[in-house]
């Protein structure tokens, strides 16, 4: 481990390359399928893909209007002006022998995110966001002299987001990959399934004692925040201990080694002049009337930082607001029960609603997009609250109420009648209840005549014991006190 003091003898300065697959039905070239999590390898294929002579590209137009929204998820607009080139490069899962990208003039230019690290604001610029068409899938069975290329990933649409060298420690690296998901997310941009691919983030680290920056090695396809963050760590300690030792830092790509927690060398950093660009004969240029682009700004969904003003503004603390914002159909809920109903039945919804975030909240099987019908939902979370607060069901009574609501979307009134969690609020009836509960519990009943109010729980706990749990908890405390 590097000591402190030669740590911060050291400036680290990190910035991420982003690739977002766009959430379109067919691919950026090709009228085949985008979907290819669960699919058979090589079935979502077609002639563009394979690279067959005499195939030629047709650009997919909601790939173009996802790009323009991330623009404005970015903090920017799209670009009226951009067009395509080929990158070019031999590898098996290729088979055109050239990406199809943007390397001289990307659909977004500038923009920044800011999120906040520890109680303070930060603000990553974006150098540029550009489309391009991924690559295949190369795998390596284990033990075995051969390779298995899958070609359904070949073509699908990704928007590479190339953030500025502006991150200074793995935990600002860290910030700024979830902060990124999530505006992509709002933004309706991309699924961001991190777990099969549709975000992945690649870190460039550079240590330096000077203002020059050094040498920095690119670790490639991380699928979490935290293997953004712990491979960040790595690389920085990695670096920082080659110079004290006398020796030099390579630049080079790295890949992850996820249950070793270290980076590993996959080959030398190709420079851009290697990749022989030029532009895309193929495809023409895409350009953008100031009416498509005022179209796109009009038609945004509300981004992370309009719900954080929202929660905020309704009292919650800064943590449960990046709790329920973590979740887009969460917060979008709670957002459209305060804009109906006002902010304490939204408190009550966003509480019943939460999934705290934890260490693995960055792992795949937490960041699944999910759909919800609002409609619905929203009008029987404020029927739900309403009779909470109208003592008709106890807070325990609701959240069960409340997972057959949100599994049926039936109505919250009728699901508590059916599993009998009505509270009962007749004062005469619960009344019949306490004598019952005092004259059994002599003892108890006398502490609390002689002012010891401890026994007014266990008496309570009598109450509903004998009412089912569906007494007032209000009114058996008064009329205990009372009797």
């Amino acid at each position: 481990m590097i000591s402190d003091d030669i740590r911060s003898q050291y400036t680290v300065t990190v910035g991420i390359e982003c690739h977002v697959q766009l959430k379109t039905k067919t691919k950026l070239f090709s009228g085949a399928d985008n979907d290819a999590r669960e699919a058979v390898p090589n079935t979502l294929v077609n002639h563009i893909d394979f690279g067959l002579p005499g195939a030629l590209p047709v650009l997919n137009e909601k790939a173009v209007e996802l790009a323009s929204q991330a623009a404005f998820a970015l903090g920017t607009e799209p670009q009226r002006f951009s067009k395509f080139d080929r990158k070019h490069y031999f590898y098996p899962d290729l088979p055109l022998g050239y990406q199809i990208t943007q390397f001289y003039d990307p659909i977004i230019k500038d923009g920044s995110v800011t999120f906040t690290l520890d109680g303070e604001s930060k603000t990553v610029r974006i150098h540029e966001a550009h489309m391009e068409a991924d690559a295949g899938k190369s795998t390596h069975p284990a033990g075995a002299d051969y390779s298995l290329v899958d070609l359904n990933r070949a073509g699908t649409p990704l928007l590479e987001i190339v953030s500025e060298p502006d991150m200074h420690s793995a935990a600002e690296a860290k910030g700024y990959a979830r902060e990124l998901y999530l505006r992509m997310r709002y933004a309706e941009v991309s699924d961001a399934n991190l777990y099969y691919g549709n975000m992945r983030f690649d870190v460039n680290v550079s240590v330096s004692k000077t203002a020059e920056l050094g040498k920095r090695t690119e670790t490639k396809n991380l699928n979490s925040f935290r293997s953004v963050e712990r491979a960040v760590e790595y690389e920085v300690e990695r670096q920082i201990g080659l110079l004290e030792q006398g020796e030099t830092v390579v630049q080079e790509t790295r890949g992850w080694d996820d249950a070793g927690q270290k980076t590993f060398s996959q080959r030398s950093k190709e420079d851009s002049y290697e990749y022989r660009y030029m532009p895309d004969p193929d495809i023409p240029p895409i350009v953008l009337s100031d009416e498509y682009v005022a179209n796109i700004a009009a038609n945004m969904p509300e981004l992370p930082d309009a719900y954080r003003e929202k929660f905020a503004a309704m009292g919650l603390d800064a943590k449960t607001v990046e709790d329920v914002v973590a979740e887009p159909a969460t917060a979008k809920l709670v957002g459209e029960v305060y804009d109906d109903a006002g902010s304490a039945h939204a408190k009550r919804a966003a509480f019943w609603l939460l999934k705290p975030q934890s260490d693995g909240s960055d792992d795949a099987d937490e960041v699944e997009a999910k759909e919800v019908k609002t409609s619905s939902q929203v009008k029987n979370l404020i029927a739900l609250s309403q009779m909470v607060a109208d003592n008709m069901l106890s807070s325990t009574a609701a959240k069960e109420v409340l997972d057959t609501m949100l599994k049926t979307g039936e109505d919250p009134t009728k699901i508590a009648g059916e599993k009998n969690l009505m509270q009962v609020s007749d004062e005469g009836a619960i009344a019949e209840i306490v004598k019952q509960v005092l004259a059994e519990n002599p003892k108890a009943a006398g502490d609390v005549q002689g002012g010891e109010m401890k026994a007014i729980g266990f008496l309570v706990g009598q109450v509903m014991k004998q009412s089912q749990g569906k007494a007032n908890p209000r009114s058996q405390r008064s009329l205990s006190k009372s009797n």
